[in-house]
């Protein structure tokens, strides 16, 4: 099957790319790089082109809702309508758990207006709902960090693996439309304040966290468990805890100097990470 991934350069589109790959199907990546502009439809048409499914992961950051939802219902009427164009016979659009839920977040109100355009289109769809990634924590103290504090509010999450996520989205791909699917979490709930802590000191980094609702991401009708799944999410088997040996696993190897009594064989493990890196595998996940 040939299957486009828009957005396919980004964190969750390079894990559903691979994942296509990895079970044979053919794979268009289509993104800003390779020369294709949502916002005008430019490029769309070339790309498309033989394809029977697309899997769409963009993602942008628009501070006002309807400026979110503008742009997000731009972007996603071009795309309809290339797929229309080029008959393709599936889309799926990766959305959010609790996007209905969340009124006051600008990124939120984008996303169901993408949600209400897809459901609606003209081309048969699925929409994947999922939980913030593993690198959900890290992202927040970038966004806020000033100087060496960063600001994180303390929400209770269920994240998922990213790489779980690409899995889950080939295999919708290349079955039919269900229309709405089983919203995807992980397997276990964790407080973004600790996920920050535990990220930070994985990566090696020195950050002061201070946790607060202030700062204007985040609004206090996320508190407690709206964002958690329901009872009846596909949970997928990656935890926290194992992605985040993996963040520690890599910035040993790459981030630091290799200095302790076990230096040898330490260099020796460091070299296998870096052959299965170059041969296109995963030590952990990074973000981006």
């Amino acid at each position: 099957m040939r299957v486009a991934v828009i957005g396919g350069t980004g964190l969750v589109g390079r894990h559903t790319t691979k994942a296509l790959r990895d079970a044979g199907h053919d794979v268009v990546v289509v993104a800003r790089s390779t020369g294709v502009d949502l916002a005008t439809g430019a490029g769309l048409d070339a790309e498309l082109a033989g394809i029977t499914a697309v899997i769409d992961v963009t993602n942008t950051a628009v501070p006002d809702a309807e400026a979110a939802r503008e742009l997000f219902g731009t972007t996603t009427g071009n795309l309809l309508a290339a797929e229309q164009r080029a008959g393709v016979g599936h889309h799926v659009v990766l959305s959010i758990v609790s996007v209905d839920r969340i009124a006051g977040n600008a990124h939120y109100a984008g996303k169901r207006r993408q949600e209400e355009l897809v459901a609606g289109g003209p081309i048969p769809a699925t929409i994947l709902r999922a939980t913030q990634f593993h690198e959900f924590a890290a992202m927040v103290v970038d966004w806020t960090q000033r100087g060496d504090v960063a600001t994180v509010p303390p929400l209770l999450l269920q994240p998922v693996a990213a790489s779980d996520v690409g899995q889950v989205l080939a295999e919708i791909a290349t079955g039919p439309p269900q229309g709405r699917a089983r919203d995807l979490a992980g397997p276990e709930t964790q407080d973004l304040v600790d996920m920050a802590r535990r990220t930070l000191a994985a990566r090696g980094r020195s950050v002061r966290l201070a946790p607060s609702w202030r700062g204007g991401l985040f609004s206090v009708d996320m508190a407690g468990e709206v964002l958690l799944p329901g009872p009846d999410a596909q949970l997928a088997p990656t935890t926290f805890d194992t992605w985040l040996a993996g963040e520690a696993e890599s910035t040993a190897c790459h981030g630091r100097e290799l200095d302790s009594a076990d230096v040898r064989a330490e260099k020796r493990r460091c070299g296998r990470v870096h052959d299965v890196d170059r041969r296109g595998g995963s030590v952990g996940v990074g973000g981006g």
